[in-house]
């Protein structure tokens, strides 16, 4: 690469490396395999800097590619998650923890919960803030299917939350 793209290329990571890794630990529950993804995410812009074109379309890459690394590593045998019956020490919600942390808490709990694909749809439809289309772009899938997985993972999020947040039931 050039002396130029690499520092083009210097810009855009430092200017959304935070929040690459913002939407990478939303999907995973853990800031460090947060780091891993947002790197490999990086690493792999940063293979195709010089072919890519389009400016303005680097989020949706990147965006695509961390989603994509999330669902590759949930496949892996030794990446799953564990449970045990016993728990490790939690802080006291009722404690010094205000109100937003502790729901802040509940709900990263339950999303970990959810299966890998829905959590990824929930993740970019209420935390990334896209629309059903923009999310059916970076999952490369159709509306239809980001709309049953929303409906899927809002379900299972729903389950596992129970009466903790009532605002996530539905209105009937």
């Amino acid at each position: 690469m050039e002396q130029r793209e690499e520092q083009e290329f210097a810009e855009y990571f430092a200017a959304r490396r935070d929040a690459v890794r913002r939407t990478a630990y939303l999907m995973c529950g853990d800031w460090h395999r947060a780091d891993d993804l947002a790197q490999t995410a990086f690493v792999a812009l940063h293979r195709k800097w010089n072919k890519i074109r389009d400016r303005e379309a680097l989020d949706a890459y990147v965006r695509r590619t961390v989603v994509r690394a999330v669902i590759d590593e949930s496949r892996r045998p030794w990446r799953r998650e564990r449970f045990t019956d016993q728990l490790p020490d939690r802080p006291d919600a009722t404690g010094e923890i205000g109100d937003a942390v502790a729901t802040r808490h509940v709900l990263l709990d339950g999303l970990r919960k959810v299966p890998p694909r829905q959590r990824a749809v929930l993740v970019l439809r209420f935390l990334e803030g896209l629309d059903v289309a923009a999310a059916a772009k970076v999952l490369k899938c159709t509306e239809g299917t980001v709309k049953s997985q929303t409906a899927r993972g809002l379900e299972t999020l729903r389950a596992e939350l129970g009466d903790v947040l009532d605002d996530l039931r539905p209105a009937t």
